[in-house]
């Protein structure tokens, strides 16, 4: 991360999802940097995708207008990807608007 912007979501996006979870020690989030902002793609145990998607996708929806509002802030776009593994390792992708 070159930014220090990406840092400060980073952290943010951490905190919030190592509260959500009940095995924050295995939560690992990826960045990917592009030109106006960043992807970060969220890989935590099996048991806890659940738990970060929620019902109906709420949890999820909650970061995507969280990181969206933080981007606004730092004017940077953000993109939150939870990443599940039990699925068929397909990524749930949430995109800022």
């Amino acid at each position: 991360m070159s930014d220090p912007r990406d840092v400060s979501a980073y952290n943010l996006l951490f905190k919030i999802v190592g509260a959500l979870v009940d095995r924050p020690e295995v939560v690992v989030i990826e960045i990917q940097v592009t030109e106006d902002g960043a992807t970060f793609t969220v890989h935590a145990h099996p048991d806890d995708t659940g738990k970060l998607i929620g019902k109906q996708k709420r949890n999820v929806q909650s970061l995507r207008i969280i990181m969206s509002g933080a981007g606004k802030k730092l004017r940077r776009r953000y993109a939150v990807a939870i990443h599940e593994e039990n699925r068929g390792n397909r990524e749930i992708n949430v995109l800022p608007l």
